[in-house]
């Protein structure tokens, strides 16, 4: 009888334990909720307000006037400076938010990892605007040089042709660019 009187009272210290850290653990579940819901509509409008931004210095008309983005407009890719930016803004304040979360939740290895890739967003940053300048210049270059071979009577092959090596020279180069940046 003395056996199944300790197996008791293990069995019931177990679960008093297990009781007194789900008791423990809801409030730090209820603060990562709220955490997350706050980061979530932060995010959100952040996103929106950096669209907005963006859209003030008129940078998407300034590459649509260019034709830099026909090309992917044919594809069907539809290339939006502002709502790469925004989109950019939104995951890293949400990457920040679940960092928060997972803190609060003291789960040390994932808010190790969430911390390197939200180090990681300012190179995708620098590499998107370093690969939409280099379009834009490449497009630009291919006008001046379209036009000046024309100007030049050059034949309108020979024409094209430089104009589109020197086009995708610069885009290459950009995109190698961007490449090292990341």
């Amino acid at each position: 009888m003395n056996y199944f009187s300790d197996w008791n009272q293990a069995i019931g210290a177990s679960l008093q334990n297990l009781w007194n850290r789900v008791v423990a653990f809801v409030p730090e579940l209820i603060g990562a909720l709220i955490i997350l819901i706050l980061g979530l509509v932060l995010a959100h409008f952040l996103s929106k307000l950096a669209n907005k931004l963006v859209n003030l210095t008129h940078v998407d008309r300034l590459v649509d006037k260019i034709d830099a983005t026909k090309k992917l407009k044919e594809v069907g890719l539809h290339f939006s400076f502002a709502a790469i930016i925004a989109w950019i803004v939104k995951w890293f304040f949400i990457i920040v938010t679940l960092i928060a979360v997972v803190d609060v939740l003291k789960l040390s290895q994932v808010t190790a990892f969430l911390q390197k890739v939200a180090e990681y967003i300012p190179n995708v940053v620098v590499a998107v605007i370093i690969l939409a300048i280099g379009l834009v210049v490449g497009q630009f270059v291919h006008d001046v040089v379209e036009k000046s071979t024309k100007a030049s009577n050059v034949t309108a092959h020979t024409s094209h042709m430089l104009s589109a090596i020197a086009k995708w020279s610069l885009v290459i180069f950009a995109l190698l660019a961007s490449l090292v940046q990341l």
